[in-house]
């Protein structure tokens, strides 16, 4: 008799099963309705085909509605995609195809049957893929596997002329299977897991663009079509997707940047932003914010921007980060002097000197330091996008040295104060992730252990307390130096952006050696917290930018109000009104031209200000202001006081309000 396999249903029950079952068999033992809808078997949380023999080990029955099939419905259409191609063009080449955030895609090799020269996919291409993706899907052939001898696969592939899938199979390790996975007559290399037949993927799917990528991303080597596609599990989250792509588009931060005339971005200065006059002024407001944020319990700092490399040699960054880092040296390499710096991608090495600076007993820690400081990292120039992708930014950066005992308390102060951050800017869901442990890193398991246990309970708590918290782990996704929590702020659109992180350093303080004199009068070393709530200045506000729209609140805009007249007579009487609301601490501009008032107020409405005052002949004699409010067709006849009044009441920054109990 086969020898049992023991499984673990979700239930806690646990049933026993010959050796060589599958997970359709599994699924059929508990009822034919739940077979028919299975896609898929997860096994220790790992997904697995249906048609895998089970092991021991814990088991779900994973169906097309599960979360967990869009992976799957997104693989399987990307080989569908690849045989469309095939079918449409004999003799394309088919590469990688991997599943990527909201899709998929596949490279591809494609030469003209006639001149044998490249022959790139264009979106006129896409269409026609699609309608042959269809029809493939109607056709339900199903997924099978096959286990395949290396050399008989390299054969196979070399005898089609797919040049790429050999290449592929001499790149797979020794110790592993080589798998086939077909559809009917159509066959490629795979990991897998797949769904059980092409008819699983839905009609839910759409090819969105195409572009050119190197093989293996290699400069050196030939370029290829890439074509990227979305799938999703039916048709109203597909909907919803391309809405949301819609809207994204209509967010742009760099269109919008052009649009408001807050920044642009040139050649000579790849990477690092030109800051136009409300450009800056939306910066500087957003840096007085968060410097008021700091300012009862940190102690804002500056730490110089080029340092000896020798410096960042001792702190790991040299030989862990060296490729993101600018390096620097004198223009005279024969001066005396001439050695090597760097200019500082982070604050850290900086931070750990200031706290050396002088002993340091228990009694004054925590020493919480702050700085908004200018940091430079390298980033290819492909990566380079508008405000979020830069190469000079500012970094909300702290750093806060305390005793292992007070480690939990800092944690969940920062946490609050992080929230309370958030909300200001219109961030009520956040999510709060545990990034652990990386196979590369430094310091003791024991100490990864201590802080990741830290971090556990801290996270627990910190959900408990506020119910906007969703919290999650990230495996092997720390720094180098110890573990850390990701906040991931939603946006108006769904949309989720990775910003604050809190990361235990046990290893920095030790590196330089930093101690403080602790009660027995004995050096002891301090932990270090890494703390930034928006990480880049410049990246959140290009995504405050897309979330708002550029319809930003009034106490956030760059120009809050613009006066605009109806005629010359009403010049200087608009004049007067700016007067008083820039007296009033307001952002006023005024708009005097001889243009007609419906292209003046078009224009400050494409510029996204939030207040026009429109200003003509009856209102300079009654003393009134005609108030129109951005994304309102809605008009209203104001005094100058009544204006004032609720203007300055409304420009009044949230933290502020709280202060003043508003």
């Amino acid at each position: 008799m086969a020898a049992a396999v023991s499984l673990t249903f979700p239930d806690g029950s646990v049933k026993a099963f010959d050796a060589g079952t599958t997970g359709r068999d599994v699924a059929e033992s508990i009822s034919k309705s739940l077979a028919k809808k299975a896609v898929a078997i997860a096994l220790d949380g790992d997904l697995r085909d249906l048609s895998d023999p089970v092991t021991d080990g814990a088991i779900e029955i994973v169906t097309r509605d599960d979360p967990r099939a869009l992976e799957l419905i997104r693989h399987d259409a990307a080989h569908v995609m690849a045989e469309a191609v095939q079918e449409l063009w004999p003799g394309t080449q088919v590469t990688i195809g991997p599943v990527i955030e909201n899709g998929f895609y596949y490279d591809f090799k494609r030469v003209h049957p006639d001149t044998r020269e490249d022959w790139p996919f264009t979106p006129d291409d896409l269409p026609v893929i699609e309608k042959k993706m269809r029809e493939i899907i109607q056709r339900n052939a199903p997924f099978t596997k096959e286990l395949w001898d290396r050399q008989r696969t390299k054969d196979v592939f070399a005898d089609m002329g797919e040049a790429y899938k050999v290449d592929l199979v001499d790149a797979i390790p020794e110790d592993q299977e080589i798998r086939i996975y077909k559809q009917g007559d159509w066959f490629d290399l795979c990991r897998g897991p797949h769904m059980d037949a092409t008819g699983r993927i839905g009609t839910a799917f759409k090819l969105m663009k195409v572009a050119g990528a190197y093989w293996r991303g290699d400069s050196t080597k030939p370029m290829l079509t890439r074509i990227y596609g979305t799938a999703w599990a039916n048709q109203s989250e597909l909907d919803a997707y391309l809405h949301m792509l819609e809207e994204a588009e209509k967010r742009d931060h760099r269109r919008l940047g052009r649009e408001m005339d807050l920044f642009h971005f040139q050649e000579e200065g790849p990477g690092v932003v030109f800051w136009h006059a409300k450009g800056w002024r939306m910066f500087q407001n957003l840096l007085s914010y968060m410097r008021r944020q700091i300012a009862d319990d940190y102690d804002e700092v500056n730490a110089p921007q080029v340092l000896d490399n020798a410096l960042w040699q001792t702190s790991g960054h040299w030989g862990w980060y060296r490729e993101n880092m600018f390096a620097v040296t004198c223009a005279d390499e024969e001066a005396e002097d001439s050695r090597v710096f760097a200019l500082k991608p982070m604050n850290c090495p900086g931070h750990v000197q200031l706290f050396k600076h002088g002993l340091k007993s228990y009694r004054e820690l925590p020493i919480r330091l702050a700085e908004f400081g200018a940091v430079h990292r390298y980033e290819p120039s492909g990566a380079l996008h508008g405000l979020m992708r830069v190469r000079g930014f500012t970094q909300d950066d702290a750093h806060v040295f305390c005793t292992e005992e007070q480690l939990e308390a800092e944690i969940l102060k920062i946490n609050d104060l992080m929230m309370s951050v958030y909300k200001d800017f219109g961030f009520d869901e956040v999510l709060v992730k545990l990034a652990t442990r990386p196979e590369k890193r430094v310091g003791s398991d024991e100490s990864w252990d201590h802080a990741e246990g830290i971090l556990k309970s801290s996270l627990e708590r910190m959900a408990r307390e506020d119910s906007r918290i969703k919290t999650g782990i990230n495996e092997g996704e720390g720094t180098f130096y110890g573990p850390k929590f990701e906040y991931t702020l939603k946006d108006a659109i769904g949309r989720e952006w990775q910003c604050g992180t809190t990361q235990v350093d046990f290893n920095l303080p030790e590196r330089f050696g930093a101690f403080y004199i602790d009660k027995d009068s004995e050096k002891k070393q301090p932990v270090m917290i890494h703390r930034a709530i928006v990480g880049s200045l410049e990246r959140f506000l290009g995504i405050l930018i897309e979330s708002h729209a550029g319809h930003f609140p009034l106490w956030f805009a760059p120009v809050q109000v613009v006066i605009a007249t109806i005629t010359q007579d009403a010049d200087g009487y608009a004049l007067e009104v700016a007067k008083r609301l820039k007296d009033a601490g307001l952002h006023v501009e005024t708009d005097l031209r001889n243009e007609k008032i419906n292209y003046k107020v078009r224009e400050h409405s494409v510029a996204k200000v939030p207040v026009i005052l429109v200003c003509g002949r009856r209102e300079a004699e009654e003393g009134t202001v005609n108030v129109r409010r951005l994304g309102s067709r809605d008009q209203e006849s104001k005094t100058i006081d009544e204006i004032l009044v609720s203007l300055t009441d409304e420009a009044t920054p949230p933290d502020i309000r709280r202060k003043r109990g508003m």
